[in-house]
């Protein structure tokens, strides 16, 4: 997948970065590397965490075979 971030310097000289499409997935790194590693992980941490809320809230009577896929 591909998303698109934002990178800004900080008044401390750090990196700040951002991806616009995922609301609070946020980080930071000493420099530009380290953000965009960073900012990397926190995508997907943050799309680990809306599977599993999705997984959480899923009430269905029926019983449907789930399938993990990795994109």
């Amino acid at each position: 997948m591909i998303f698109h971030i934002t990178i800004d310097k900080a008044e401390d000289g750090w990196y700040v970065v951002e991806c616009p499409a995922l609301p609070g997935c946020i980080s930071q790194g000493k420099d530009e590397k380290e953000a965009l590693e960073n900012i990397k992980e926190a995508i997907q941490a943050w799309l680990w965490a809306e599977d599993q809320k999705a997984l959480s809230k899923k009430t269905s009577s029926k019983a449907r075979q789930q399938i993990v896929v990795s994109v």
